[in-house]
């Protein structure tokens, strides 16, 4: 299979492309060749920038799939439609949990009620993030119809993660001790490891089909306890959760939902996607491959979740209190 990839060296990109030339396919990627541009040199490679509009590469050339991955605001989608046209048999995005709007209660599926798409903004942030996501999907099914896949990924973790909300649980357990846990230790926590969700879109691909599929993970119910004490196994370390009234602080911890409105982004019904393939790498092997990832790279900095000096004042104050 041909398969033509937006985007493919990040994260997200770089673990289904890794998948489909394991897989025997032949791809094509296009972007801006400036992050890990000799990353797959079995894959080919067409240089332009979306953002600034420049699809001259895509003039020439057919394939049977489309993956787009760097599809953020609508005029992305609607684009590459210009551009490519019907030298392209399927277009699959890779969209967002992020689409749904609060309210839908526990086990919601991908009939659950949708943010009013935006159509009058490209500035991607916390509160247009969504409803962007949910205008790219309107533009892609009103130019593709039944040729139009979408794939709703929620929380990712694995080896690359360029958000590091996992990587955050994995780095801190695995330094042991004492532990601040900011939430209800049952809160609901859903991740997928991004391999998986490689390999989801990969197999709907070679079946060629059409629909949308939340993507989540675990395949059993996961909480925020069991997530900690996983890491903490797999590192074959140690750790004394502690307890903080989440309301006590203003740090913000990874995966930590409070809300019980935003709880509800832990618990979307996957089960479509489970049908059409998609596995469950056990969280204590994604863990231990995010851990030695992490440790590899030297263990840069995160860029999420509070620093070991305002943990260490936050459990001061707790035990002090």
């Amino acid at each position: 299979m041909r398969i033509l990839v937006l985007g493919g060296t990040s994260f997200v990109g770089r673990a289904i492309v890794d998948d489909a030339l394991r897989r025997g396919h032949e791809v094509t990627l296009f972007n801006r060749g400036r992050t890990a541009r000799g990353l797959f040199p079995r894959a080919g490679l067409l240089l332009g920038d979306r953002e600034e509009g420049d699809h001259t590469a895509l003039a020439e050339g057919s394939w049977d799939t489309v993956v787009d991955v760097s599809g953020f605001v609508p005029r992305h989608v609607r684009q590459a439609h210009e551009v490519l046209g019907d030298r392209v048999g399927r277009y699959l995005f890779v969209s967002s949990n992020a689409v749904y709007a609060p309210g839908a209660g526990p086990g919601a599926d991908e009939s659950a009620p949708l943010h009013v798409p935006e159509w009058d903004t490209e500035e991607v942030g916390r509160e247009t993030y969504g409803p962007l996501k949910v205008a790219c999907e309107q533009e892609l099914g009103s130019r593709y119809g039944e040729r139009a896949t979408m794939v709703r990924p929620g929380m990712l973790a694995g080896p690359h993660d360029n958000v590091n909300q996992f990587t955050y649980w994995v780095r801190r357990a695995a330094r042991g001790g004492k532990v601040v846990l900011p939430a209800d230790p049952g809160q609901p926590v859903q991740l997928l490891d991004v391999r998986d969700l490689a390999r989801l879109v990969v197999l709907l691909a070679e079946d060629d089909r059409g629909g949308v599929f939340n993507a989540m993970g675990p395949a059993e119910p996961l909480t925020l306890m069991e997530m900690l004490r996983t890491c903490a196994r797999a590192a074959g370390s140690e750790v004394e959760p502690v307890l903080v009234p989440p309301e006590t602080i203003k740090a913000r911890f990874p995966l930590v939902r409070p809300d019980p409105v935003w709880e509800q982004t832990f618990q979307r019904d996957f089960g479509r996607a489970r049908e059409a393939g998609l596995p469950s790498t056990p969280l204590a092997t994604t863990a231990a491959d995010v851990l030695a990832w992490d440790r590899q790279s030297g263990e840069p900095p995160l860029g999420v979740g509070p620093s070991e000096q305002v943990e260490r004042t936050l459990l001061s104050y707790v035990q002090g209190a």
